[in-house]
């Protein structure tokens, strides 16, 4: 029997990082998550075997901790590729902890680099984000799009991410790496098993939804209705976080049979359609029927007024494109709350 390849998912008990290990086991590949569990919880492994029948490899590991880590590329050593999504990601929190940002996100990708490099495994993808494009001066946006200062050190490590990957291979190492800029993922997998489950108070806009749906919250805050969009409200790209991870197996497929053109070339990996504030909430009621009261507020800061994709360079290039519909997006984050709240219908 064929070995299957072994692919190192760092951040893998995270929201996306779990359902790309989902996605990888189902394509045919064998998983190994590290993470430190400070954002996550380890129960997600059974859900991930529970859909695919394969319980992945795990070692609880901080990435900043270079010996740990070193000893996660021992223990495995068919690794051929990596996905590298640990990081501090609340871009709030961010504004308050800078120093915690900057050592946590920087500092795992040093160390991930050194180690891959150190053993001679070139194939690397980045979860990045499309905070680097800040407001893009054009819409949809392409991966054309000026890189813009960032409005927080979140979406500054992000940027200095890319440049220390950049970098890396422009100084002539073997790395080969794909930058995946995400726009805004919602939902859960469809079997409701594994889905987003925020500690503390969340930081993405569904989760409140949800929450408010299910009566944790007393109602939802909208952050302005006074911006220059149809209804006021911000714009967003929102893309199903199953086809998401899909898109991270077409990268490491890319990678794997040699299709990169450069040793390092980033994809927007979005939709490319671009739904308001308001807009969500009317369409999460009109999929579910749960009621949703909400609030108009001031402005949130650092909040940008409207961005979505342009995904036709990872359409054509990685042959991979979005094929969840928004409402069943929405249905599979309402059910996954249901469950982890114990809801009945």
């Amino acid at each position: 029997m064929m070995k299957k390849p072994l692919i190192l998912v760092t951040g893998g008990a995270g929201y996306i990082g779990s359902h790309t290990v989902v996605a990888l086991q189902q394509a045919g590949f064998e998983a190994v998550i590290v993470d430190n569990l400070s954002n996550s919880t380890v129960e997600v492994l059974s859900g991930i075997a529970r859909i695919t029948g394969i319980r992945p490899h795990f070692a609880q590991v901080d990435c900043c901790d270079r010996p740990a880590l070193a000893g996660v590329f021992d223990a495995w050593p068919g690794i051929v590729a990596a996905i590298h999504f640990a990081a501090s990601k609340s871009v709030g929190e961010s504004v308050h902890q800078p120093l915690k940002y900057y050592h946590n996100n920087l500092q795992s990708l040093i160390n991930m680099l050194d180690e891959m490099l150190h053993r001679g495994i070139a194939h690397f993808v980045f979860s990045s984000s499309c905070t680097v494009y800040g407001q893009p001066d054009r819409l949809p946006v392409t991966e054309d799009a000026p890189v813009k200062p960032a409005i927080s050190p979140y979406g500054n490590t992000k940027q200095i991410c890319e440049e220390i990957i950049r970098d890396t291979a422009a100084a002539g190492f073997a790395l080969q790496s794909i930058l995946l800029r995400y726009f805004n993922p919602i939902g859960a997998h469809p079997s409701a098993e594994i889905g987003e489950l925020p500690v503390g108070v969340p930081q993405n806009l569904v989760p409140f939804i949800t929450q408010t749906a299910a009566g944790i919250r007393k109602e939802l805050s909208v952050f302005g209705n006074d911006y220059a969009t149809p209804d006021g409200s911000c714009i967003r790209d929102y893309i199903n976080v199953v086809d998401l991870a899909r898109a991270h197996v077409s990268a490491v497929n890319y990678l794997l049979e040699g299709k990169n053109t450069a040793p390092v070339e980033a994809f927007n990996i979005g939709t490319g359609r671009g739904l308001s504030v308001l807009e969500l909430i009317a369409l999460f009621r009109q999929a579910t029927g749960a009621a949703l009261p909400f609030k108009i507020v001031g402005r949130r800061a650092g909040d940008i007024e409207q961005v979505w994709a342009d995904p036709r360079k990872a359409n054509s290039a990685l042959g991979w494109q979005a094929t969840e519909t928004i409402e069943d997006t929405l249905r599979s984050a309402w059910k996954w709350e249901k469950r982890i709240r114990g809801i009945n219908d």
